[in-house]
C-alpha cells in the first residue's frame, strides 16, 4: 500500500494522496456522530488505518451503497449504480439484475483510493456482496443473521449464536462470528466458491431449523414481521442469496457509540458480551494485538457432502 500523504487546504477539503492519486474529502469537519462528536474526516481516517484488514473482504466485490451524508441523524439511502464520472482508479463491473431487468454498474472497492472515495460519498458502512466478480453465482461463504426483536436480550443472542456454532460443530463445518455492529450477531461458514447461493442457503436453513428446534421458545424462522412473535430472534437465512449484502468485518455501522462490526473468538461469544464494546476508538488497536481473526472465513470451505452426511447421522 503506498504511503499516505494527508493535508486540509481549508476546513471545507481535505486531500488523501496515495501513490500518483489524489483523492479530496469534502466538508471532513462535518459531524458523522453527534454524541461522540466524529466527524466525516474521523470516518476516512478509520477507513485508512483499517484499510489493510477490510480491503481483504472487499475486493473484487461488488458494492452496494449505503449513504448517509448527513451523518448518523439524517436520512440514508442506498445507490447501486456509479456515478458517471467515477475516478479511474474506481473499478466497476457490469451486472444484470433481474429485478429491475437492466445492468447496474456496480462500484468494486479493490483498493484503498476507492474505500476513500466511498466514505467521501457518506458510506459510513460497507456492504460487500458474497461473493466476487469472478464467480457471482458462487459465494465465498454462507451466513446465518441473528436479528433480534426490541424484546430480546443480548443474551439471548449470544446463546443462539452459541447454538449454531454447536450444530456446525457436529457437522463439522468452521465457522466464525462477528457482532453486527447493532444489535444482533452475525455467523459465517466458509464455502470458498465451491456451491450455488441455493446450495448455501439451503444448508443455512437447515441450521437454522435445527437451531430453532432447540431453542423454540425464543427463536423464529418467520421472515413476515406481523406474523413474527415479537419476542422471538429471526434467524435471517436468507442473505445467501445473489446480490444481497451485510456490513463488512470491520464496518462502522451507522448507530449510536460509533460501533464497528467485529470479529470475535468463540470463547468471547459469552454473557458480559456487548456489541457495544466495539468502535471506531478501539478496533485498529484489537486487530493489531490479536491479528484478523476472521480470515478464516475467505479460506477453505467446507465440503457440503460430508457436513449433511453428519448431520444426518446425528438425528439417526
Amino acid at each position: 500500500m503506498a504511503a499516505l500523504a494527508k493535508k486540509d487546504t481549508d476546513k471545507l477539503e481535505r486531500v488523501y494522496k496515495f501513490g500518483k492519486n489524489e483523492i479530496k474529502v469534502t466538508h471532513p469537519n462535518k459531524i458523522y456522530f453527534p454524541k461522540e462528536k466524529v466527524t466525516k474526516g474521523d470516518v476516512v481516517d478509520y477507513y485508512v488505518s483499517m484499510a489493510g484488514y477490510i480491503l481483504p473482504y472487499l475486493k473484487g466485490r461488488p458494492e452496494s451503497l449505503l449513504r448517509n451524508p448527513s451523518g448518523i441523524t439524517g436520512k440514508g439511502f442506498f445507490q447501486k449504480d456509479a456515478a458517471n464520472d467515477t475516478p479511474s482508479y474506481v473499478h466497476c463491473k457490469q451486472v444484470f439484475s433481474e429485478s429491475t431487468q437492466k445492468e447496474v454498474n456496480y462500484i468494486v472497492c479493490d483498493n484503498i483510493e476507492t474505500l476513500v472515495y466511498l466514505n467521501n460519498l457518506g458510506c459510513i458502512e460497507i456492504n460487500p456482496w458474497h461473493s466476487t466478480t469472478k464467480a457471482l453465482d458462487k459465494p465465498d461463504y454462507l451466513m446465518i443473521d441473528i436479528d433480534p426483536s426490541d424484546n430480546n436480550t443480548f443474551e439471548q443472542v449470544i446463546e443462539v449464536a452459541l447454538m449454531v456454532k454447536a450444530i456446525c460443530d457436529k457437522a463439522g463445518a468452521d465457522c466464525y462470528c462477528k457482532t453486527s455492529g447493532a444489535s444482533g450477531m452475525h455467523v459465517f461458514i466458509p464455502t470458498a466458491k465451491k456451491y450455488t447461493f441455493d446450495q448455501v442457503k439451503d444448508f443455512a436453513y437447515l441450521v437454522c431449523m435445527m437451531v430453532n428446534e432447540e431453542l423454540k421458545s425464543f427463536t423464529t424462522l418467520e421472515r413476515n414481521l406481523s406474523k413474527r412473535n415479537s419476542k422471538h430472534i429471526y434467524m435471517d437465512y436468507l442473505q445467501n442469496r445473489r446480490g444481497q449484502t451485510i456490513a463488512s468485518v470491520y464496518s462502522l455501522r451507522p448507530k449510536p457509540g460509533a460501533t464497528v462490526s467485529t470479529p470475535l473468538l468463540w470463547d468471547e461469544v459469552k454473557p458480559g458480551l456487548s456489541p457495544k464494546q466495539f468502535t471506531i476508538y478501539n478496533t485498529l488497536e484489537r486487530v493489531q494485538q490479536m491479528g484478523d481473526v476472521f480470515k478464516g472465513v475467505l479460506g477453505k470451505g467446507i465440503n457440503l457432502k460430508k457436513c449433511l452426511e453428519n448431520l444426518e447421522q446425528v438425528h439417526e
